[in-house]
């Protein structure tokens, strides 16, 4: 175990846990990026503050990990909200355009840092059936990881490779697979472009700010959602993951400072800023260092790769614009079918909560939206008075 008189191991990070970071921020960055343009593209954001919302996403989430992680001598993985973007593709755009989803992502935020600050708001969110946010989280994934198989259909010489090189990899490192599958679509992406250049006008770029605008509409209908599905995918399990490694973390510290962050994050178009629970994993286990006191050392430089990988954002998503929608769509579906596979296992596992459960995720699934409110809000709704009823009677 290191001791607090040993300066020097505490001043330089052991390889050990610059080779975790790494793998880290290559499965956190590289597992989920196609998601996260997916999403702020169904917001409404251009090319440009697609990238930018990417660049700065990465940035943040890297700059959060190292300072959380050096403050309190853990090892706090932090990530973007892969469930809220997922979220977010399947949406309805605001009326407004971007500028107003951005001004969800900041109530989102907002929220978050009140969860950490005021006890009740962080009890109602805990508090809110894992089976019902499973089933929530599972109806909004169901319509993107169908894609890559109507695109194996539609386009089958450039879908299919990608598949088949997820389904391979996977049987030989799960962690792997989807990044895999990155490189598989961007050979496909240079193979047809023909006489096309594929190559990126700029290998960085500037963030750009955005003025946000609020409406009713988007804070009820994409602001709380997002928060509920982070909090109840990420945050709270984040917290879990590291509690089980013998960690003590400070809920309500951490909730508000990754709240904080995307405060400051979103009006240049990043999403929801959260804690990691993968990652967190990856960098709490004995393979991140055999001394637990010098594990925060992964997730420190798995912060630092995430900011290099961010601050080339923009030559990611010129490259991507080359890529056929539907290719970007398979390399989305096949990177959450493992998360699918574990919001249905959970909505499903109480026998008592079933029905709640999959009525939730019906109506999420199904993509109805009325009075302005999106199928998230209608399906958690739904569930939860069937939960409250069912309960009741029981």
């Amino acid at each position: 175990m290191t001791t607090p008189e040993d300066p020097m191991a505490r001043a330089f990070p052991p390889i050990q846990t610059v080779s975790t970071g790494l793998v880290v921020a290559m499965v956190g960055f590289f597992s989920s990026f196609p998601i996260v343009l997916q999403g702020l593209a169904a917001m409404g954001a251009t090319a440009q503050e697609s990238a930018s919302g990417l660049m700065v996403a990465a940035v943040t989430m890297g700059l959060t990990a190292i300072g959380l992680s050096l403050w309190y001598r853990q090892p706090i993985s932090v990530a973007w909200s892969t469930p809220g973007v997922a979220l977010l593709a399947v949406s309805a755009m605001p009326a407004t355009g971007f500028p107003e989803a951005v001004g969800a992502f900041l109530c989102a935020g907002a929220l978050t840092v009140l969860a950490g600050l005021w006890r009740p708001l962080g009890r109602l969110a805990a508090a809110i059936p894992t089976t019902i946010a499973q089933a929530m989280l599972g109806g909004v994934l169901l319509p993107l990881c169908i894609v890559p198989f109507k695109a194996a259909v539609a386009l089958p010489w450039q879908a299919l490779p990608v598949i088949l090189t997820w389904f391979i990899a996977g049987r030989i490192n799960r962690l792997f697979a989807v990044p895999a599958a990155v490189v598989a679509a961007a050979i496909v992406v240079v193979l047809n472009a023909g006489d096309t250049s594929v190559t990126p006008a700029h290998l960085m770029a500037a963030p750009v700010w955005m003025v946000p605008t609020f409406s009713a509409a988007s804070v009820i209908g994409i602001g709380i959602p997002l928060f509920i599905v982070t909090m109840a995918t990420q945050n709270i399990p984040g917290i879990a993951v590291m509690r089980s490694f013998g960690y003590s973390p400070a809920s309500g510290r951490l909730f508000s400072s990754v709240g904080a962050a995307s405060i400051l994050s979103a009006p240049f178009g990043a999403p929801a800023t959260c804690l990691a629970a993968i990652t967190a994993a990856m960098c709490s286990n004995e393979d991140s260092h055999r001394d637990p006191d010098q594990r925060y050392w992964s997730a420190v430089m798995g912060g630092v790769f995430y900011c290099l990988f961010g601050v080339f954002a923009v030559a990611i998503t010129g490259f991507a614009v080359h890529a056929d929608p539907m290719l970007m769509g398979t390399v989305t579906g096949i990177a959450l079918i493992g998360v699918l596979a574990n919001a249905t296992h959970a909505a499903l596992e109480v026998p008592a909560e079933r029905e709640a459960a999959i009525l939730t995720f019906a109506i999420t699934a199904s993509g109805i939206s009325v009075l302005g409110l999106g199928a998230a809000v209608w399906g958690l709704l739904a569930g939860g008075v069937a939960y409250l009823v069912t309960n009741r009677f029981r």
